[in-house]
């Protein structure tokens, strides 16, 4: 078990070659590299060089068990020979220094991989303690460092003794790198024997010449005062550094100083505090951040003094240092929930997030302006226009984050504003001097989009501007425009003709097929009056130009270029693909590649300009071509309603079926380089028997039930988003039979945010599985997986906790003989993105007795993982013979890092169609009812079905829906699944699922193989 303690938990040891020359020169020392669990707080300046690394190691009884050791050093070492050590003996011997340090390192990193090297520490005391190398002095304490210090009985071993001596020359050296560096070695030292002796020493370093010396001596004397005799050792430690405290002009140094009083004499600490308030602005940056973890401290246990300290606080918000600022903010939140508290951090952090540069600053800034929206969402929404000046930033993410926060944070009072301000943004996205204008407008679209839906009075100002964009290069903003103007038009009927005039009049800039079928199917469905009827069928008419599409001279001449294999096309060049449709079915799509509107082609032997539908339908687009057919049967259908003049209705019908046959004629040609595909031919061939042969049956379902369905699809949407939003704020109701939390029954706002910090104990036990309520034992059983056999000598099981990127091994080995099993040692092994984070230490078990051992892995990726290993032991009655015992494997559930999730079915579509990634599963189950596979196949995957229920009603014999999932790691995963029931009443299909990696596309394909076969 890895104990993290505070002074340079992790040291390179490449870095001890930089050692300094002279006595004169310090060396920079950089802080510790460590991989935390959570992100920090940010640290918004330079930190002054002469700043120690971190705290002084503090016990934590809580953290792992008190037989485990605590390991202040890790560096990776692969294993090496067994003569390697004979080798480091023989250079530690030698007069060579190079070789020396060489071999240091070499017995460094095999100890910690828990290699143990017999009679090391003589050869260290006679050749290498007499060094007057730095770099070898370095390496030296590094060594003392990780060597067991004391025997099994937990007393001092006898030949410590020997490197007393050493340590006492070191702090009388006149190298004060030598000094200070020792200084903090002793601050990781636990053994009073070893440090008794040397403290007449430590206390003179405190007036050494050099702040190095003096800022570690203090450390020193802070780590021996903390020690169990700390106290008797060294008693008057806390009145000693009052007074240092008192002379002292050094900034770090007085850091650590006033850190010793903060941990070892609060009071001491609390009086030098308010007896120089009044110029704690003028303070250091580092002595401003421990007043503020000791106001946090001070208020914790006394928390009818908050008043005199916030004031402190409020004062420290003007500090000229940003990192001061920001842990100011957050103090404030934690100890008052007062609207005033609370608005002066809010707007310290708006003017954070405006006054740095780092892009990481600013996000974490917009998590903390999260937070406080969060619980404090009246305040915040008086700064939404604050939070909305960062969309001045270039980053996609930071903009991303912000209309996030701001979509949040609309009311009626503040919406006018934050339109107007988004419009702004959108206007400057169509300048070239930002990067990613297309993807940043894409999202003001959406913002803009939000809004209009949850507020429909705003509609009408910003609709107009957006169609502006139909035309944009960018297809996802131009679609996001496109499915923006459907919806509107559909639930603001005061907007329906000023939108369909402003479609028609902008639709000839349409470029992209996708949105053109949207524009396409607004126009037939809410295209009522007469003129506006009119104005639909004249626009699609002029975008198709003259027809034929083709004349027969045209196509001899693309007879002979495809006889010479040299297929000439007019306009573009297309392909063909696989695009999955609304409803998660296949469709074969032909995509051409666009040209420019003004682009000549050769019409009836001259070159002139088209539109753009009749060059997207030269280039083979026929799903546009059957979208055209059925929006002009629309029009004419509603053109018999409106139009009295029966010639007129008869000659527009004349044109439709003109077009209709011309599409139909193209299709077959050898015009293109492929044929009409048979879906859109038979569309556009229902399209014409309906215009010969019309009826009152077909006109109703032409012109009112596709309008039915696509509002019974908005309200499904809406039903969802409501449901997501009310599974959002929901609050978790206590069962009957559970404890009372007395906090509830405190203020509405229920406690601050310092004393949940209380709480995180029990929180953090919960989630390691280290604390389980009385119900929940029943579910521990059941994670208990069983690695031996009961026959076997060492009977071994293990309990395992997966909680996001960790997963703990808490493994029971049981010694089921009567003799004494020496050197068990649990050796794993991981397969897949799993890691192992350190090697477990040996033991000796008693003849029928038991061990805990926990076993750290890491987890990198959503990816079904197989941990194996085996049990090595010796027995008492033959220490020659080592036993392997091979465990069962542990297989870790792809389940446990996958969530279900929500997305747009543009994003599903986009996801799709980007993932490189698919595993095709072939549906063999005993299940025959097409939805009862879809509920399985759900619940088995974990994952959500993006198909509204509306959408699967019915009896039909076929099933397509579309399911999402996202990982911890944020991972997306994308499944289809569509069944087909057979005539002997089995469900025959596929389920595709993809992925950007291949680890969690093959994971889940192997689960839903495994669940597919099973009943409900």
């Amino acid at each position: 078990m890895i104990q993290p303690i505070g002074l340079s938990s992790v040291t390179s040891i490449q870095a001890t070659t930089n050692t300094p020359k002279s006595k004169h020169q310090i060396p920079h020392h950089s802080p510790s590299k460590q991989t935390p669990r959570s992100p920090p707080p940010p640290h918004f300046s330079d930190s002054d060089p002469t700043f120690p690394d971190s705290d002084p190691p503090r016990s934590n009884p809580n953290f792992g068990s008190p037989m485990e050791k605590s390991c202040t050093l890790l560096v990776h070492f692969d294993k090496g020979t067994p003569a390697l050590a004979n080798e480091i003996k023989e250079a530690l011997e030698g007069n060579d220094t190079e070789l020396k340090i060489e071999a240091l390192k070499k017995a460094i990193m095999l100890l910690l991989n828990g290699d143990t090297i017999p009679h090391l520490f003589i050869t260290i005391i006679r050749y290498v303690l007499p060094s007057e190398d730095h770099t070898v002095q370095k390496l030296l304490l590094l060594y003392l460092e990780i060597i067991d210090k004391t025997d099994s009985k937990g007393k001092v071993l006898p030949e410590m003794i020997l490197i007393c001596q050493n340590l006492r020359n070191n702090l009388q050296s006149p190298n004060e790198y030598i000094r200070g560096v020792t200084l903090r070695f002793l601050c990781r030292l636990n053994e009073s024997e070893i440090i008794e002796p040397l403290i007449p020493s430590i206390l003179a370093n405190l007036e050494h010449r050099h702040p190095f010396v003096r800022r570690n001596a203090v450390l020193a004397i802070m780590s021996v005062y903390r020690l169990p005799q700390g106290e008797t050792l060294l008693d008057s430690a806390p009145e000693i550094i009052d007074r240092f405290l008192a002379s002292e002009q050094d900034p770090s140094s007085k850091r650590n100083a006033f850190l010793m009083l903060f941990n070892c004499a609060q009071d001491r600490a609390v009086n030098y505090l308010f007896k120089h308030i009044d110029r704690i602005i003028d303070w250091g940056e580092q002595l401003q951040m421990v007043v503020l973890e000791l106001i946090k401290k001070v208020c914790r246990v006394n928390k009818g003094e908050k008043g005199k300290y916030i004031k402190v606080i409020i004062s420290l918000l003007n500090a000229p240092s940003s990192a001061v600022v920001y842990e100011c903010a957050g103090t404030l939140v934690s100890l008052s929930s007062a609207p005033t508290a609370i608005r002066a951090a809010a707007n310290t952090y708006c003017q954070l997030l405006l006054s740095q540069s780092d892009n990481n600053v600013k996000l974490i800034v917009l998590d903390r302006i999260s937070e406080l929206k969060a619980s404090h969402r009246e305040i915040v929404i008086e700064l939404v226009m604050d939070v909305l000046r960062a969309l001045s930033s270039p980053n996609v993410d930071i903009r991303r984050k912000t209309l996030d926060i701001v979509l949040d944070l609309i009311t009626p009072a503040n919406v006018d504003e934050v339109v107007m301000m988004l419009k702004k943004e959108v206007v400057k996205t169509q300048s070239g001097e930002l990067e990613k204008n297309g993807e940043y407008r894409q999202m003001l679209v959406q913002a803009i989009y939000a809004c209009a839906v949850k507020f429909p009075e705003v509609a009408s100002t910003v609709v107009h501007p957006l169609m502006d964009f139909l035309g944009d290069s960018n297809v996802a903003s131009a679609l996001d425009v496109a499915v923006f103007v459907r919806e509107i038009i559909e639930t603001n009927p005061k907007l329906r003709v000023s939108i369909i005039m402003r479609l028609l009049d902008t639709f000839y800039q349409i470029r992209n097929s996708r949105v053109c079928t949207h524009a396409l199917w607004i126009i037939g469905e809410y295209a009522h009056s007469l003129s506006e009827v009119e104005s639909g069928i004249a626009t699609i008419k002029q975008c198709l130009g003259e027809l034929p599409f083709y004349t027969a001279s045209e196509e001899k001449e693309a007879q002979d270029a495809s006889k010479n294999s040299q297929v000439v096309s007019s306009s573009t060049v297309s392909s063909r693909r696989p695009v999955i449709l609304a409803d998660g079915t296949y469709a074969t799509q032909s995509a051409a590649l666009e040209t420019a509107m003004s682009a000549p082609v050769l019409v009836q032997g001259s070159l002139t300009s088209v539109g753009n539908l009749r060059s997207l339908v030269l280039s083979g687009d026929f799903f546009l071509e059957s979208v055209v057919a059925c929006t002009l049967t629309k029009l004419i259908l509603r053109l018999e309603e409106v139009q009295p003049s029966k010639v007129e209705v008869n000659k527009a019908t004349t044109q439709a079926l003109l077009i209709m046959v011309s599409m139909l004629q193209l299709g077959q040609s050898s015009v293109l380089p492929h044929p009409i595909d048979n879906d859109s031919q038979d569309r556009i061939v229902l399209c014409i028997r309906l215009l010969c042969h019309k009826g009152e049956g077909v006109r109703k379902i032409w012109l009112e039930s596709c309008r039915q369905s696509f509002v019974k699809m908005l309200a499904d949407k809406q039903l969802r988003e409501t449901e997501e939003s009310k599974a959002k704020a929901q609050i978790l109701n206590a069962q009957p039979d559970d404890l009372i939390d007395f906090y509830h029954l405190k203020s509405r706002r229920g406690m601050s945010q310092l004393e949940l910090e209380d709480e995180v104990q029990d929180d953090l036990k919960r989630a390691t599985g280290e604390f389980t309520k009385d119900n929940d034992d029943a579910n521990k059983l059941n994670r208990i997986l069983q690695l031996t056999g009961f026959s076997d000598p060492v009977y071994a099981e293990a309990y395992v906790t997966v909680n996001h990127y960790d997963i703990v091994l808490d493994v029971t080995v049981i010694n089921r003989t009567k003799e004494t099993l020496q050197n068990l040692c649990l050796e794993l092994a991981t397969m897949g993105d799993l890691k192992l984070v350190e090697r477990p230490q040996n033991y000796t078990l008693a003849p029928e007795s038991s061990k805990q051992i926990k076993a750290n892995i890491k987890v990198s990726s959503t990816e079904t993982g197989v941990i194996f290993g085996n049990i090595v032991y010796e027995s008492s009655s033959n220490v020659l013979d080592r036993t392997v015992i091979v465990l069962n494997d542990i297989h870790i559930d792809i389940m446990d890092y996958i969530s279900p999730a929500s997305c747009t079915d543009v994003a599903f579509r986009a996801m799709w169609a980007e993932f490189e990634w698919e595993n095709k599963v072939a549906v063999n189950t005993v299940i025959q009812d097409e939805k009862e596979f879809l509920n399985h196949v759900v619940k088995a995957t974990n994952m959500k079905c993006l198909t509204p229920l509306s959408a699967l009603e019915g009896e039909c014999g076929v099933l397509a829906a579309n399911l999402y999932a996202k990982s911890v790691f944020g991972e997306d995963a994308l499944v289809n699944v569509s069944v087909e029931k057979q005539a002997d009443g089995k469900l025959s299909g596929y389920i595709r699922i993809r992925s950007k990696t291949q680890g969690i596309a093959l994971s889940l394909g192997d689960k839903i193989t495994l669940k597919q076969k099973g009943g409900p």
